[in-house]
C-alpha cells in the first residue's frame, strides 16, 4: 500500500494544514487500534479526520465536495487496515482524500480558464507571494477553511492545477511529494504550478 511517502516522519502534522489535523497523540492510539481490526477505535478515527478531509475536498471537487469526502472516507475505511506504517496515516489519508476529490471533480468537470477580472481581486495572495508567504491559504477562515475569494479563483481553474495548488500551497507538500499523490512526473507537477501562478501574477500586474 501507497503509504503517502512525503509524510513519513511527519506525525504531528506540521505546516499550513496542521490546525486542520488532531494532534498525533490524540488519535496515535486509535489508529494503532484501528489498524488492528477494532470497529469503534475505526469509526472514532473516521470522525477525527472528517474535518480534515473535508478541507481538502472543497477547493478540488467544489460543488462535488460532500461526495469527494463521502469517497475519501470510505477508501480510508477499506484501506486503513492494510497501512504498513500507522505514522504515515496523515500522509496517507492525504493522498488518498486529493486522488479522490480528483476523480470525483473530473466526473463533471466543465473546465474554462480563469478570469484575469475575478484574479485581480486577490490583491492578498499576491502580498503574501512576495513576501515568500504562499497563498495565505490558511489565514482568513479561521481554522484552515479558505478564504471566499480563494475559493472563487480555484473554481475557475482547472481540476488538475486545483489539485496542485492544494497540495503545493495549502498543504505544502514538495514537488516530489506532490507528484506521488497526483501520480505524475514531479516535472508535470512543477509545470502544473507554474501556468496556475503564472495566471495570478498576470492579473497581478494589470
Amino acid at each position: 500500500m501507497d503509504d503517502g511517502g512525503d509524510a513519513q516522519g511527519d506525525p504531528g502534522g506540521r505546516g499550513a494544514a496542521g490546525a486542520a489535523r488532531p494532534p498525533w497523540d490524540a488519535v496515535a492510539a486509535l489508529v494503532r487500534a484501528a489498524t488492528a481490526g477494532d470497529a469503534l477505535a475505526m469509526d472514532e478515527v473516521l470522525a477525527a479526520v472528517t474535518p480534515y478531509v473535508a478541507r481538502l475536498c472543497r477547493p478540488i471537487a467544489l460543488a462535488d465536495w460532500e461526495d469527494a469526502v463521502q469517497e475519501a472516507l470510505t477508501a480510508v475505511f477499506t484501506g486503513l487496515r492494510g497501512l504498513r506504517d500507522p505514522l504515515a496515516f496523515y500522509g496517507w489519508v492525504r493522498t488518498v482524500t486529493v486522488r479522490e476529490a480528483v476523480r470525483v471533480a473530473r466526473r463533471t468537470a466543465v473546465e474554462r480558464p480563469a478570469d484575469p477580472g475575478d484574479l485581480a481581486r486577490l490583491a492578498g495572495l499576491a502580498a503574501a507571494d512576495r513576501t515568500g508567504g504562499g497563498y495565505g491559504y490558511g489565514g482568513a477562515g479561521g481554522g484552515g477553511e479558505l478564504p471566499a475569494e480563494v475559493r472563487d479563483v480555484l473554481a475557475r481553474l482547472p481540476v488538475h492545477h486545483r489539485a496542485v495548488l492544494v497540495l503545493r500551497e495549502l498543504e505544502q507538500v514538495d514537488e516530489r511529494g506532490a507528484a506521488r499523490i497526483l501520480g505524475v512526473a514531479p516535472g508535470t507537477v512543477k509545470s502544473r504550478l507554474h501556468r496556475a501562478r503564472s495566471a495570478f501574477r498576470k492579473a497581478w500586474q494589470q
